[in-house]
């Protein structure tokens, strides 16, 4: 529903990222993809990491995509079933205006809730909305995390 607005958006005056995590049960695992406005997480690595950062298609420095990792990780948690997981980080790519970021966690057998604290792009937007949407085979549910409120729990049992 927010998608078309972010899709073709060259210039926006509102903050948001859309995170989308699928329970893949015949891997055991969560899919995760983020998209967020590339001149606001560029915005976000500058000021976290180096001012010089910039991030392009082509030729992009290496310290890009390790700032961007360590970022992430840093702004995104999942408690799965009352316990943390670790998120490996796989990489990225680039639509239109935006970036697209993969992220996976392993292990996963079953799925009866999920705690996500999503903070990415907080500290540089105050208004900055951070959309969750959590599929598994037979349900979706979605949070929208601001400021305020940075986290929310899901259930599906």
């Amino acid at each position: 529903m927010v998608f078309p607005l972010l899709s073709g958006a060259s210039a926006h005056k509102f903050y948001v990222s859309i995170t989308k995590i699928d329970f893949v049960e015949k891997q055991g695992s969560l899919q995760i993809t983020l998209k967020i406005f590339t001149d606001d997480i560029e915005d976000a690595l500058q000021a976290n990491y180096n001012p010089s950062l910039i991030l392009k298609r082509k030729n992009e420095a290496p310290a890009v995509d390790a700032s961007l990792e360590n970022y992430l990780l840093q702004k995104l948690k999942i408690v799965v079933n009352d316990r943390e997981v670790k998120l490996n980080y796989l990489g990225k790519e680039y639509e239109t205006d935006m970036l697209v970021a993969y992220i996976e966690v392993a292990g996963i057998k079953e799925l009866n809730t999920v705690t996500v604290e999503n903070k990415i792009l907080m500290e540089i937007f105050s208004d900055q909305q951070n959309i969750i949407h959590v599929k598994t085979p037979s349900i979706r549910r979605s949070l929208i995390l601001d400021r305020d409120e940075p986290g929310g729990k899901l259930i599906f049992n």
